[in-house]
């Protein structure tokens, strides 16, 4: 098996086949800076206050999973628009031959009608917020500090504010989705928003835990704000499952089942993993994975049939219809210890400021997750719908090699396939990889960041509608970090506002 090598960090110049990084591509930042070298921990996220928030938690003598709390809760504060306590999570945690799988994504109400309808945004958007429990699941099995030893910095930003970052100023103020009463509509970079209210609730949860907002009076306050009843949240418990697994160019790589599309990452890299992963092949594989996702992700399907060789060969013979598109806000991070345990976590409001339901006295937005049950043609009373957010890693077998994680809603299958293929098959560093141009498949089109401009016409010849886009809220952003023996490598997305960095 071909190691995801350290010199990866000096080499970076790659044939890139799906389109190389020139130096004039922008994302309103200079691009590119190189990779993040460290030899006992790092951490990378979309945020620097996540990062500083993750450190610190290392640096008091926590673990991986403790630094990846801590930053989650961070970002909870710094990106509202993308990910909040009213949100889901799930996460890949362990070493390589042991890896858990965290589901903590909660269900529609129990007592709503079968098949009803669906809500894009508000009360009748909302699924049970599986975040903080699955937090709390999380510091019980694998942390050191305890669940309240990993809010304090949280919990001091949203008292005291925190400067909003470029792209988080942006992201907010895009849609005019904040909630009135949450904070500014419209911020600029620079501006210090403080969220007492949110610093309130978690205070509760760090001195009663995940209970603080599943009963009492928070869950009160939930349900008098939504479709959800106190029973729904009292019953909500966050789930351990086996990930799901796939062997590419001898690279296993590893996602998480349904409720989440993880298997059409999986799927798409095998549909590729006989062809030369050129733009047209990758295009061809990611769409006949799309299509089989969004028919067969369900909550609780057993999809082991889509990465079976029969399903595969079939497949490879046939031509992917155009796919419902679906867009989402969501924040993702990435740690490895110095016992080199790596986590790759992932949480979300899934629209920007989800549901846009503010919970009056707690600062919680909820989520509006609830609208992927579109894709099954209706509500499902006390189910999990599909899920756009996963966690990603890849293993030698033995030992973790990767952890990594893009967002964007239903880009992030297809994101993850670039970024493995860029590891895999260019053999760049993660900080490249991330740098690289992404395809979006987009319901009927293929749209294409700036940098795959001139590629357009060899989709076109294919059969593809190539679409040019300029909008760089389209193609996501994500976190990697190679593990390399004893040598961390590791990229943040410039279309973010994070970085990575250890020692």
């Amino acid at each position: 098996m071909r190691p995801i090598a350290r010199e990866r960090a000096v080499a970076r110049t790659a044939d890139a086949r799906l389109g190389s990084r020139s130096s004039a591509q922008r994302y309103g930042v200079t691009a590119s800076r190189p990779p993040v070298i460290a030899g006992s921990a790092m951490l990378s996220a979309s945020n620097p206050h996540a990062v500083r928030a993750g450190l610190r938690a290392l640096e008091r003598g926590g673990n991986a999973v403790d630094a990846a709390i801590a930053a989650a809760a961070m970002l909870c504060v710094a990106e509202p628009m993308n990910t909040g306590f009213g949100g889901d999570a799930f996460a890949l945690v362990g070493s390589g031959a042991t890896v858990a799988g965290l589901d903590a994504a909660g269900g529609a109400p129990a007592h709503v009608e079968e098949g009803g309808p669906v809500a894009r945004r508000g009360p009748r958007s909302v699924t049970v917020p599986g975040a903080v429990g699955g937090w709390d699941a999380l510091s019980e099995r694998f942390g050191r500090l305890g669940l309240d030893g990993c809010l304090h910095d949280a919990i001091d930003a949203a008292e005291l504010g925190l400067p909003l970052s470029p792209r988080s100023a942006a992201l907010w103020a895009a849609e005019g989705l904040c909630p009135a009463g949450f904070g500014p509509r419209t911020p600029s970079a620079g501006d210090r928003v403080r969220l007492p209210a949110l610093a309130a609730t978690l205070r509760a949860i760090a001195e009663f835990g995940p209970q603080a907002i599943y009963r009492g009076e928070v869950a009160r306050a939930i349900a008098s704000a939504s479709w959800l009843e106190e029973d729904d949240l009292a019953r909500y418990a966050p789930r351990w499952v086996s990930p799901l697994r796939a062997t590419y160019r001898g690279h296993e790589v590893l996602e998480l089942p349904p409720p989440t599309q993880g298997v059409v990452a999986l799927e798409a890299l095998l549909l590729l993993e006989t062809q030369e992963p050129t733009l047209v092949n990758t295009v061809a594989a990611v769409a006949l994975a799309l299509e089989d996702g969004a028919r067969e992700v369900r909550d609780g399907a057993d999809v082991s049939r889509l990465l079976s060789r029969e399903h595969l060969d079939m497949r490879r013979a046939q031509r992917a219809s155009a796919v419902p598109a679906i867009d989402a806000g969501t924040s993702h991070l990435c740690v490895v210890d110095c016992d080199g345990l790596a986590v790759s976590l992932i949480q979300s409001l899934f629209g920007s400021f989800g549901s846009g339901v503010l919970v009056a006295g707690t600062g919680i937005v909820l989520q509006n997750r609830g609208a992927c049950f579109a894709t099954e043609g209706g509500v499902r009373p006390g189910r999990r719908p599909f899920h756009t957010i996963i966690p990603g890693m890849i293993s030698d077998g033995a030992h973790a090699t990767a952890v990594f994680g893009i967002v964007g809603g239903q880009l992030q299958a297809q994101a993850h396939v670039q970024l493995v293929s860029a590891l895999v098959d260019d053999r760049l560093d993660p900080q490249a990889a991330l740098d690289r141009p992404r395809f979006r498949i987009d319901g009927a089109t293929v749209l294409l960041e700036e940098g795959l401009w001139d590629r357009a016409e060899e989709l076109r010849a294919a059969g593809f509608a190539p679409v040019l886009s300029d909008d760089w809220t389209r193609f996501g952003s994500g976190q990697a970090i190679v593990i390399d023996g004893d040598v961390l490598i590791g990229g943040s997305d410039p279309r973010m506002d994070g970085y990575a960095a250890g020692w």
